[in-house]
C-alpha cells in the first residue's frame, strides 16, 4: 500500500460526513508499515465502537467508517472466520457494520462483514503456509500460496468498499 497523509485519509471516506471524518482519531502514520499492508485499519481511541479501513481503489484511497458490534453480554466471544483474509490460525473476527454511501446510507441502509478484530489481515495472509495447506511440497509453493492469499484479501476488501460506495 502506498503511504497516505492525514489529509488523504480524511478525504477518502465514502460513507462518513466531513464532521465524522474530521473527528476521527488517526493512528501514528509515521509508524505504519505501509509496505506490508493491503489496507489500513484501526480503532478510534476516543470512540471504542468506531473503526476505520482505508484501501486503494483504482489508485486512489477509499475509506469506510465501521461500527463494531457490542461485546456479547456473556463476555464470551466465539471464534469466527474473517471474511477478508480467511485465515484460520488464530482469528478472532468481529462483526463490523458500515453505513452505505450516498442516499442509500442516509436512509439507513448498512452492510456488515466479519473482519479480524485487530485488522491483522495483512499479516495473516503473509504468514508462511503450513504443511496442511500446502502438503509435502510446502517450500516449493510457499510464495505462490502467499501471493494468492494477498490477492484474495485485496479482492474481498475491495469488493466490500465498492459495495459501501455504491460502485459495485
Amino acid at each position: 500500500m502506498n503511504p497516505l497523509t492525514e489529509k488523504q485519509i480524511r478525504s477518502s471516506f465514502v460513507n462518513a460526513s466531513r464532521r465524522e471524518a474530521g473527528s476521527a482519531v488517526l493512528p501514528d502514520l509515521d509508524a505504519v508499515p505501509w509496505d506490508r499492508l493491503d489496507y489500513l485499519g484501526w480503532h478510534d481511541r476516543k470512540a471504542p465502537l468506531a473503526a476505520y479501513a482505508v484501501l486503494e481503489l483504482a489508485g486512489e484511497p477509499a475509506g469506510v467508517l465501521l461500527r463494531a458490534g457490542a461485546a456479547p453480554a456473556s463476555g464470551v466471544r466465539r471464534k469466527a472466520l474473517c471474511a477478508w483474509c480467511r485465515d484460520l490460525s488464530s482469528v478472532r473476527a468481529t462483526l463490523y457494520v458500515a453505513r452505505r454511501g450516498g442516499a442509500s446510507g442516509r436512509t439507513g441502509n448498512t452492510l456488515g462483514t466479519l473482519v479480524c478484530e485487530d485488522f491483522s489481515c495483512s499479516a495473516n495472509v503473509r504468514r508462511p503456509p503450513t504443511s496442511s495447506e500446502a502438503g509435502d511440497g510446502v517450500e516449493a509453493i510457499s510464495e505462490q500460496l502467499v501471493a494468492e492469499r494477498i490477492a484474495g484479501l485485496r479482492d474481498r476488501a475491495t469488493a466490500f468498499v465498492q459495495q459501501i460506495a455504491g460502485t459495485a
